[in-house]
């Protein structure tokens, strides 16, 4: 995802804005629906756990132009236990929500706007915490993609328990795709920002306190969206996509993509400083999301979908034609090798379909993998997922399995099977919604098996806006947990 460039153009409250409506329309409803009707299949008796997905969902009538990021983040959740499911769906209420929550109407522009009416702050930006969602400390945490601070939320109520400091020791915002290494149960995360040093980087600890944390410079203002971790290493990003710096002063946003510059990896040990980083270059792109990441004797392997033609071009006569054009991506599966011994960078493309949000086994984050899951991006005016492309990171190889004309997906979640024999022996979770009739559904997939279809589908009695990120927490991971954080205030 990114933030879409400076319009100069007609006023464009003349231009209907289609995310705001149809699939996309916010729903101010907050539901808690028990004994979810069976509408195909049966619940696997083992799904044991929570399956949440974050996404925009304004409470008020947007002030100015729309971005489909501006949204209020709400989560919506599917909590499977003994053969039974249940759903909730909550805003995540954090200080800008409560605020203007208070006042009966917005007060915070969105991305694309000016920021000289919205309410003074540090940034004058509105932290939605609607990107993604992580479990970590026993929380669930409401992450933004600009870097704000993490929301902690109760995994089952889905009650937000407030910003969290993580016990006083985050001293940075917190960019949206935190890793989470579930064989250590860290969270390493990264943060960045128009003040040097542009990018920060920290380690937190099982029981939600930083225990590392290093500034890192680079050659300006970046907006890296993602990094990638492997069992010893953390990679971040330097790529040649950033705010035009005349526009940043006038506290507006008009990105620039420089094919004069390189993509560039930061590799730094997990607990390493500035001092240890060692950098790769590697064509000139983007990457929103990185598959995976992990170690091969002297090299370190990242899997990722890059965009190489990250900034389109459009009829300029409508106002909301760039912000369109940057929310249908055109990403590729890409593998990047990083030699630790000679420096070199060797990189290769693997498909050439334009596949985004993937979703691998959380529990194999930095560690190899074999399979990826990813949402095929349609032609549309808007961005709709319309498959899911099951991609086998070696080799290349894919199946996929098509939704059905008039059916969006979500981004799914892997659900090992307790004692699976294979990575793939999973289930795969996703919210959808047949954007006809404004029905949504939660369908489970057999991972092995794809081309069967949904196994078991889910009826809801609400519809479900589309959105962004998901993720699944096991009922033994909230179980081990450690008591609810005291960090949040």
């Amino acid at each position: 995802m990114s933030l879409n460039e400076e319009l100069v153009a007609p006023a464009a409250e003349a231009f209907a804005n289609p995310y705001l409506e149809g699939p996309y329309a916010p729903t101010q409803q907050e539901v808690t629906v028990t004994d979810l009707p069976v509408l195909h299949g049966e619940i696997p008796a083992d799904l044991d756990g929570v399956y949440v997905r974050n996404g925009p969902n304004p409470q008020f009538a947007p002030q100015g132009r729309y971005h489909w990021f501006d949204g209020d983040g709400m989560l919506h959740a599917v909590h499977f236990e003994n053969g039974r499911a249940d759903y909730r769906n909550r805003f995540v209420r954090t200080a800008e929500f409560e605020a203007e929550r208070a006042a009966g109407t917005a007060l915070w522009r969105g991305v694309i706007e000016p920021w000289d009416d919205n309410p003074p702050g540090d940034r004058r930006e509105r932290n939605s915490a609607n990107t993604d969602v992580v479990f970590h400390h026993g929380n669930l945490l409401a992450t933004w993609y600009r870097a704000g601070k993490p929301y902690a939320l109760d995994p089952i109520t889905l009650e937000t328990r407030g910003g969290d400091t993580f016990h006083g020791t985050l001293t940075c915002e917190m960019s949206a795709h935190a890793k989470v290494d579930e064989r250590t149960e860290e969270l390493v995360f990264f943060d960045y920002g128009i003040h040097t040093p542009y990018l920060r980087y920290g380690v937190a600890d099982p029981g939600g306190t930083v225990t590392h944390f290093t500034g890192i410079d680079l050659p300006g203002p970046r907006l890296p969206h993602d990094m990638a971790i492997t069992e010893n290493y953390s990679i971040l990003m330097d790529l040649p996509l950033y705010n035009d710096p005349r526009a940043a002063a006038a506290g507006r946003f008009k990105l620039f993509f420089d094919r004069e510059l390189p993509s560039r990896f930061a590799i730094l040990p997990r607990y390493g400083d500035a001092t240890e980083v060692r950098w790769f270059e590697a064509a000139p792109g983007y990457i929103y999301h990185s598959v995976n990441a992990w170690e091969e004797g002297e090299e370190i392997v990242l899997v990722a979908c890059r965009v190489s033609k990250p900034s389109p071009v459009t009829d300029r006569t409508n106002p909301l034609a760039q912000l369109l054009a940057y929310l249908r991506p055109e990403a590729t599966l890409h593998r990047y090798r990083f030699n630790l011994r000679t420096g070199a960078t060797t990189e290769e493309p693997m498909d050439e379909v334009n596949t985004e949000f993937p979703a691998i086994d959380q529990g194999r984050t930095g560690h190899p993998n074999r399979w990826s899951y990813q949402m095929r991006l349609s032609v549309d005016h808007t961005m709709l997922f319309d498959a899911v492309v099951k991609y086998d990171v070696r080799t290349g190889a894919k199946q996929t399995q098509e939704f059905g004309p008039g059916i969006a997906g979500s981004e799914v979640t892997v659900v090992p099977r307790p004692g699976g024999r294979g990575e793939d022996d999973a289930w795969l979770t996703m919210f959808a919604t047949d954007i006809r009739t404004g029905a949504s559904e939660v369908w489970i997939y057999d991972a092995a098996d794809l081309a069967a279809g949904p196994s078991c589908r889910l009826g809801l009695p609400v519809r479900v806006p589309l959105g962004f990120h998901a993720t699944w927490v096991s009922g033994d991971r909230m179980r081990a947990a450690a008591a609810p954080s005291e960090s949040a205030s």
